[in-house]
């Protein structure tokens, strides 16, 4: 046995369809909130569902930008940008209250959440809508990102995230999605990814290089398509290694 716990999340309100079987699996969620997919249906299903199940509430803000799903930057202004993310925030925050749930924590989605982890700007944008919120939400960032170190410089909580079933380049970005190798679909392949990242706190690359990684929460996409398998796995997984998932 372990003293180590862990935090499992999914991204959920983007049109899959697979919440009801994938929340139950999950201690905490990232909902959707009308930038790249859901609207306030989509949105009150997610919560709802959270809420029964006990599962930890989160924004999922992005880019404005459904047509690409929010994986492709949009040139906006900081001004704009802060604006689209606060207003996706306080709309799910708003069902969250119609719900009476709490909101937990921030994570930006797909284009912005990679452009945060590199991009001072952009990263500053995202810290100073936390601290316009006025409220003790985590927000889920990269270990070693940019973002990362903004938020700590301003006193916003973080959370340091993998990804279960994404590939790693040498500087701890993730492999593009338009490369083959990006996302992983084995289970034994992502039972020894994760199990080197949170027993060992390392991360093999692509080129094989092991990298330093710290980890609290580990995302598995719930657009994947081997999602709801995946996230079985992964808890059987964790419970094996004598780690407690919450």
């Amino acid at each position: 046995m372990t003293n180590i716990s862990i935090d499992i999340n999914a991204d959920i309100g983007e049109g899959v369809g697979n919440e009801a079987n994938l929340i139950p699996l999950l201690s905490s969620c990232n909902i959707a909130c009308g930038g790249h997919a859901g609207n306030l249906e989509t949105m009150n299903w997610c919560v709802a569902l959270a809420k029964e199940n006990r599962v930890k509430i989160g924004a999922h803000p992005s880019f404005p930008d459904k047509e690409n799903f929010g994986r492709q930057i949009v040139k906006m202004s900081c001004s704009a940008l802060y604006q689209t993310i606060k207003n996706q925030i306080k709309t799910l925050m708003s069902v969250v209250r119609d719900n009476h749930a709490a909101l937990h924590h921030v994570k930006p989605h797909g284009a912005l959440y990679n452009l945060a982890a590199t991009d001072k700007k952009t990263a500053e944008v995202v810290v100073e809508v936390m601290k316009s919120i006025h409220l003790p939400l985590k927000l889920y960032v990269p270990f070693g990102s940019v973002i990362s170190g903004i938020a700590i410089k301003e006193k916003i909580p973080i959370t340091y995230e993998v990804f279960a079933d994404r590939n790693y380049n040498d500087d701890l970005s993730l492999v593009s999605r338009s490369k083959e190798n990006a996302i992983i679909k084995d289970e034994d392949v992502m039972t020894s990814h994760i199990q080197n990242m949170i027993l060992h706190k390392k991360v093999k690359t692509i080129n094989s290089v092991e990298v330093f990684i710290e980890a609290e929460t580990i995302c598995v996409h719930g657009d994947n398509p081997e999602a709801l398998k995946l996230i079985k796995k992964l808890r059987q997984n964790l419970i094996d290694f004598g780690i407690k998932i919450q």
